[in-house]
């Protein structure tokens, strides 16, 4: 099965073909083809290797901060042993409630990292929020193209039972009138026959066309000698989009349709966006809270939201690891889609190679695989046209009777005529490959777009939490104690030699005292 390199008005993106390019690697270390095959285990391998990446990154992440806490602990009592040598000097060197020497230098130096790694995780946070939007767009196109489609699809199909039921109906019941009353005329019975015939040969031609399955088997070959296509395979709906009337044959419709895929993709997204929301306003949340806890010293902040860093680390490294896979899963998909859309759209339902071929590509050079079986049908249609009208003009004046049954086949077949024009419009490749290049376009431009956006979002707010976990060592450790915090408040507020002496400066003061 031959499919098109390229299709008519898209092309892939610069960011779809480097994302394509990159190299793939299954569990064994052996380099595979970049082929979108979805259901092979050998390309699902590739896509867990890159996303293994990820994995590695989040153990260097955890070896840096680890390698922080050690020096902090071991430093720690080096550096009680000079405290106690420096407090006189940095008392010296401080003035009010300040800190000073390396106590000062410590916590500044702290207070720098921490906010450089908290601006670049807001930054994240920026891209993160216009990646999510912009993914949310491609994935809202793609649905709505799909929807769309499937409306056009499932108008089809009640086009097609309506002329059915309405040829029917003109079959069983003014056609036999007509012949009953026409009995004695054999011109007239013979012009009302050559109706009945027409008649039924529509019905059997629109019948071929939505039971059949394939060009090469099953009901159409049993029943259809002519080679003209089906289209069934193509048509089928969900419940919440098929038409009211009932499948004509039995033949129910198959769960894979653009209608199921786009509810699919509906529900899937709407869990998608709101989780990186969730996760967006968690990342935001904790950089604040750092921030005031670095500004209000208070410990039991800082350790809440430490924990909440090590939980939002995780996060992007794992989200990191998701959008990678997905990327390039839709990169693959995106260079050369028709593949993937005639393998599967064949397998899973059926359709001819021949029509799929004819809606996606839509190519002036190719005719469309119903011209024969619309050809015949509106011959057909003519003719009883032509017999109807003879009939009107020669057969009323003998035989009044037959006026009523006359008028309600001209009824039915003018319903009929509009209904084949319709459907001759609908099964045009031109809306149906508009549809097609819209989801094409909302995926690979402004979907891929978003995820790489999402994806550097993650990167970014994975190396700032990276940081901040560094860090805030440093900050715990040059927060004052309670202890201390008690001794200067008492030193200061019940000192009775600075009380005493202030009181008497006091008092020099005032001269009049």
């Amino acid at each position: 099965m031959a499919a098109m390199a390229t299709v008519p008005s898209y092309t892939p993106s610069l960011w779809v073909r480097m994302c394509h390019a990159l190299p793939r690697l299954d569990l064994t270390m052996t380099m595979r083809d970049n082929l979108f095959i979805p259901d092979s285990w050998e390309y699902q391998q590739t896509l867990l290797v890159l996303s293994s990446l990820s994995a590695i990154a989040l153990v260097l992440s955890l070896l840096v901060i680890i390698s922080f806490l050690i020096h902090y602990c071991c430093c720690r009592r080096g550096d009680r042993s000079e405290g106690s040598e420096e407090e006189e000097e940095d008392e010296e060197g401080s003035t009010g409630h300040g800190y000073g020497g390396k106590k000062g230098r410590g916590i500044c130096c702290v207070t720098w990292v921490s906010v450089a790694a908290v601006t670049l995780c807001c930054v994240a946070i920026g891209v993160g929020f216009y990646g999510n939007s912009e993914a949310n767009d491609g994935i809202y196109q793609l649905t709505s193209s799909l929807l769309t489609a499937n409306y056009t699809l499932a108008s089809i199909d009640l086009l097609v039972s309506d002329t059915i039921s309405g040829l029917q109906l003109s079959i069983a019941g003014p056609l036999t009138t007509m012949e009953e009353l026409f009995t004695g005329s054999k011109p007239y019975l013979v012009s009302t026959r050559n109706c009945r015939r027409l008649s039924e040969n529509v019905v059997f031609l629109l019948t071929s066309l939505t039971m059949a399955r394939s060009s090469d088997g099953g009901a159409w070959n049993s029943s259809n000698n002519s080679g003209d296509p089906p289209i069934a395979a193509l048509t089928p709906v969900p419940p919440s989009m098929a038409p009211t009337v009932a499948p004509v044959g039995g033949v129910m419709p198959s769960p894979f349709s653009p209608g199921w895929a786009a509810n699919t993709l509906m529900v899937n997204e709407d869990y998608r966006w709101l989780s990186y929301v969730l996760l967006l306003l968690l990342d935001l949340l904790v950089c604040l809270f750092i921030l005031l806890g670095l500004a209000k010293q208070a410990r039991w902040l800082l350790i809440l939201m430490t924990v909440l860093a090590w939980l939002a680390l995780f996060l992007s490294w794992g989200s990191l690891g998701l959008e990678t896979a997905t990327v390039v899963a839709v990169s693959d998909f995106c260079t050369d889609p028709n593949t993937f859309v005639l393998n599967s759209t064949h397998f899973n339902s059926g359709t001819s190679s021949d029509v799929l071929d004819y809606y996606l590509t839509c190519s002036r050079r190719m005719n469309s695989p119903f011209q024969q079986l619309l050809t015949q049908s509106q011959r057909a249609l003519s003719s009883i046209h032509t017999h109807l009208s003879s009939l009107d003009r020669n057969a009323l004046p003998q035989v009044p009777k037959a006026e009523k049954s006359l008028r309600e086949v001209q009824q039915i077949l003018n319903a009929t005529e509009g209904n084949f024009h319709q459907l001759v419009a609908l099964l045009s490749c031109r809306g149906l490959n508009k549809d097609y290049i819209d989801s094409l376009k909302g995926l690979c431009y402004d979907g891929m777009e978003g995820l790489l956006y999402l994806s550097l979002y993650s990167f970014l707010s994975a190396l700032a939490f990276t940081a901040i976990l560094c860090s805030l060592p440093g900050a715990w450790r040059s927060f004052p104690s309670d202890s201390e915090e008690y001794e200067d408040s008492d030193s200061e507020s019940e000192d009775p030699f600075t009380s005493h002496q202030d009181s008497k400066r006091f008092l020099q003061w005032q001269p009049w005292l």
